[in-house]
């Protein structure tokens, strides 16, 4: 089969899947965060926890409960791996080293999940199930609760509340995560994927070496990781090893996956908002960049100079042949188009405009359709910007779901798409500008010197601060600089935007609601999807094309 109908079979199929979950899960998550009755569960956390689930907050409580929950987290993932090594399960393995461990915690509470280790050799099973799979749940669900809060928002008419953090967070969990990872994990065990106990075994490979090979609670980890848009890898191959991701079945499940919850919040938004039309816009523009990705992707893999590539049927370098270039490229497309991170391939090892195209996937913002929740509420931000725009083209106030974008709502929708970009920027700067930072980074970090060296760099603090994950495989980053910087960039990188998406949810709330009139921008037809997608693009390109244009773009043209 030629490599263009893989692709079109590959991308129908993942179509299909999402399309079919697009109504029902959206529907069903609309219902989750409506007014429904506690659950028996739910009422006994409460009241274990002495939350009233029937008392709204103001947006500054709303946030307070979210970064005290958060600073919770990240102490107590901090703490496990700590004091490893008197934990059940440890497999034997030391405390992690603590600047080793901050990293980490950061990480996984911020929905990151960047890795600069190797799972298997580093974590035991306690503090992968009790401190990393655990986090993949409560960061996703904190996702989903802001992004709640805003469209509740939208929704909501001279009101001071924009619901309860610690029921949203409750429900998301519950009634959404648990539930649909359980089922994924069934799956997976039946496609191949480990769920044991087992520790390390040592085996006689063909040539008569020894080898320690790892088992694990894989299934369980690995549905949540995808599911959840965390990406964290129980090994250090993520999901190129074959005990996380055996066949090439598999992988499309996989896809599917991180796409059906960010592409199906879209739906929820319309029924929550009380127009299904607005919600469709959304899917719409999400859809436009994801498809148009993973077709440029896939072409710029398969599309090679050379003899050897051409021979192979593409850029085979890095590539697991159980996938081939077209299933890899599809992933990289998703997991970086998402706040995913999970990898079934080096993205190092891409072309540099494929591996510069990554790049770009995850400076958008991470909107197309990004991650568990944080891919809405960006989204959403930036249709604020762009009624903005039009707003300025045609002489009139911007308004957008009848309320008015005024002085304070834009400041704070630029406040938002301002933030990352300052710390990708800043942090890449730092790198090169500081000497005895510059000497460690070029001498112990950078696998490759010139151009594709940078490109390691910025694509680290790409995908930290937009709460990424992945990165390009030839950095080594577990040292005190990338340690410390990337944690701050990924503590900043996730819990500025909140305050700005909060802060802006409550402003919305108290707001009355705007009468149409013949002169009110319509934001559910086609011409506001291509302004969206416009003001995404123009947005992205004037803050990162000089960057880029430094690392692999350069590259790719040489």
């Amino acid at each position: 089969m030629s490599d263009l109908w893989l692709a079109v079979l590959q991308l129908g199929t993942i179509v299909l899947v999402i399309g079919l979950l697009y109504r029902p899960l959206g529907n069903y998550m609309a219902r989750v965060y409506g007014p429904a009755k506690d659950l028996r569960i739910e009422r006994g956390l409460y009241r274990l926890v002495g939350v009233d689930s029937s008392s709204g907050q103001a947006w500054p409580i709303y946030l307070r409960s979210i970064i005290a929950f958060s600073v919770v987290g990240v102490l107590a993932v901090y703490l496990v791996q700590r004091t490893q090594a008197i934990l059940p399960y440890s497999l034997g393995l030391p405390p992690v080293e603590p600047g080793l461990a901050w990293n980490t915690a950061i990480s996984f509470v911020t929905n990151t999940n960047w890795q600069s280790y190797s799972p298997e050799q580093t974590m035991g099973y306690t503090v992968q199930l009790v401190g990393l799979a655990v986090q993949n749940f409560l960061s996703a669900a904190v996702g989903l609760a802001v992004a709640v809060a805003l469209v509740r928002g939208f929704a909501s008419v001279r009101s001071r509340t924009l619901g309860n953090f610690w029921v949203d967070l409750t429900r998301g969990v519950l009634r959404i995560l648990l539930p649909l990872s359980i089922v994924a994990a069934v799956i997976l065990i039946a496609g191949g994927v480990i769920q044991n106990f087992s520790g390390f075994h040592d085996v006689t490979t063909i040539t008569g070496a020894t080898q320690s090979i790892p088992g694990g609670p894989v299934a369980s980890q690995e549905a949540i990781k995808e599911l959840g848009t965390n990406g964290g890898g129980f090994f250090n191959a993520n999901s190129a090893h074959p005990f996380e991701n055996p066949r090439a079945w598999t992988n499309l499940f996989e896809i599917a996956l991180m796409l059906a919850i960010p592409f199906a919040l879209p739906r929820t938004f319309g029924r929550l908002v009380g127009d299904n039309r607005q919600g469709y816009a959304i899917l719409g523009t999400m859809s436009v960049f994801w498809i148009a990705s993973s077709a440029l992707m896939v072409w710029l893999q398969v599309s090679v100079l050379g003899t050897a590539a051409k021979a192979a049927g593409g850029a085979l370098e890095g590539i697991e042949t159980r996938f081939g270039v077209v299933g890899s490229a599809i992933f990289a497309t998703s997991t970086t188009l998402t706040s995913t991170g999970a990898v079934d391939s080096m993205h190092d090892s891409f072309t540099p405009l494929a591996g510069g195209l990554a790049m770009v996937d995850m400076m958008l913002g991470e909107v197309a359709p990004g991650g568990v929740g944080s891919g809405l509420y960006g989204i959403l931000v930036m249709a604020v910007i762009a009624v903005f725009v039009a707003g300025l083209m045609v002489g009139r106030t911007p308004e957008y779901l009848g309320k008015k974008m005024g002085a304070r709502e834009i400041k704070l929708a630029s406040l938002y798409i301002l933030t990352t970009p300052v710390l990708v920027l800043a942090g890449t700067a730092l790198s090169f500008a500081i000497p005895a930072v510059k000497a460690d980074v070029v001498g112990t970090s950078m696998a490759n010197g010139g151009l594709h060296g940078y490109s390691e760099v910025l694509y680290a603090f790409t995908s930290a601060a937009n709460n990424n994950g992945s990165a390009f495989a030839g950095l080594t980053a577990n040292t005190p600089w990338f340690n410390t910087a990337l944690g701050v960039a990924m503590l900043l990188g996730r819990f500025l935007p909140i305050v700005f998406v909060l802060a802006l949810a409550g402003s919305l709330a108290a707001q009355d609601r705007i009468p149409q009139t013949a002169g009110t921008l319509p934001t559910h037809r086609p011409q506001f999807i291509g302004l969206l997608v416009g003001t995404i693009v123009l947005v992205s390109a004037l803050t990162y094309l000089p960057v880029l244009a430094l690392g692999p773009i350069a590259e790719g043209l040489q």
